[in-house]
């Protein structure tokens, strides 16, 4: 483990150039002090690694040294057959393997090529925070066809549903990045120039066009994600909802996409919250998601909503 460590430590510094020991232990996730050890048997192998002083200081090697790509591990190699396949969740942009493979790859690529490669990895955003709760779960066969017209930069003509009951609406967008938030995938792109953000599990068919992407320069993939998040959840929350919920899963409820107006212990360890949710169907989802323990006391309309949600799982298991 500490040789494929050490590796991938100069890797990074060949590729990005100079890093602080805080860079560098962000990205291969060990602390500081390990960074300066492995820096430190690095300069007895003989690597020409160097420290700059100050403010804007850090690693870096001797200008003109190279390596060789070394093989790959096997799960390295795994994660990248893998990477473009819909059936293998997690496999393009997460775990370690993937960024160390990726930093191998990219290593070994001739100077032009890397820019190439890099503004490929630009395309893609890996966040924990999702869009809005929904348990419904995450599958998707487009995925794969998505993604890769998104690396290709090409436009994509796709089949949409906007919600699960409704037929797919065919339209044509240029993609701009891939972000997963959550455990579910989302295709940021515009449509005739207009924003847009498609759940890919909800991408009935894609198809990859023989036309470039229109693509704005510099984009910011995590900015503009925040954004049009933040920006999608002040369009939907306006309903008022009141549910009762053990205070030890408050952080739950907040995680469920609603936004809290008030909230009040009543005794037993349990908390009345006022709160703003989307709509009806946002509110089932989301209690439903949290059930059992949790209790919608208003509106009437959502306590018959769980209500038959329950009676129809009942009725399937009896």
């Amino acid at each position: 483990m500490r040789a494929d460590r050490l590796l991938s430590l100069v890797l990074l510094l060949r590729h990005r150039g100079r890093m602080t020991a805080a860079a560098l232990a962000a990205e291969l996730e060990v602390s500081e002090r390990t960074v300066l050890r492995d820096v430190d048997a690095l300069s007895t192998a003989g690597i020409p690694v160097y420290a700059e002083r100050g403010r804007a200081g850090g690693f870096a090697l001797l200008p003109g040294f190279s390596t060789d790509l070394t093989g790959l591990t096997p799960g390295e190699a795994v994660a990248l057959l893998t990477s473009g396949s819909a059936s293998t969740p997690g496999a393009l942009g997460l775990g370690s393997e993937f960024s160390s493979a990726m930093r191998k790859v990219v290593a070994s690529m001739p100077e032009q090529a890397r820019t190439s490669a890099t503004g490929a990895a630009e395309r893609v955003l890996v966040r924990r925070g999702g869009w809005l709760s929904d348990p419904d779960g995450e599958s998707g066969d487009a995925l794969a066809a998505v993604q890769h017209a998104v690396f290709a930069g090409r436009r994509l003509r796709i089949g949409y549903a906007s919600r699960s009951d409704e037929a797919p609406r065919e339209r044509t967008v240029d993609p701009i990045g891939l972000v997963e938030a959550a455990g579910r995938w989302y295709l940021l792109a515009t449509d005739g120039g207009a924003d847009r953000t498609y759940r890919v599990s909800r991408i009935a068919s894609a198809e990859e066009l023989d036309e470039p992407a229109h693509r704005p320069e510099g984009v910011d993939l995590e900015r503009l994600w925040l954004r049009r998040r933040e920006e999608f959840r002040g369009r939907l929350t306006g309903m008022p909802v009141r549910i009762r919920i053990p205070a030890a899963r408050r952080d739950e409820l907040a995680r469920a996409s609603v936004v809290f107006v008030a909230e009040h212990p009543v005794g037993d360890g349990l908390l009345e919250v006022d709160a703003l949710v989307g709509d009806l169907q946002h509110a089932e989802r989301a209690l439903w998601s949290l059930t059992p323990g949790v209790e919608a006391l208003d509106p009437p309309e959502l306590r018959e909503a769980l209500r038959s949600r329950a009676d129809a799982v009942r009725a399937a298991h009896t």
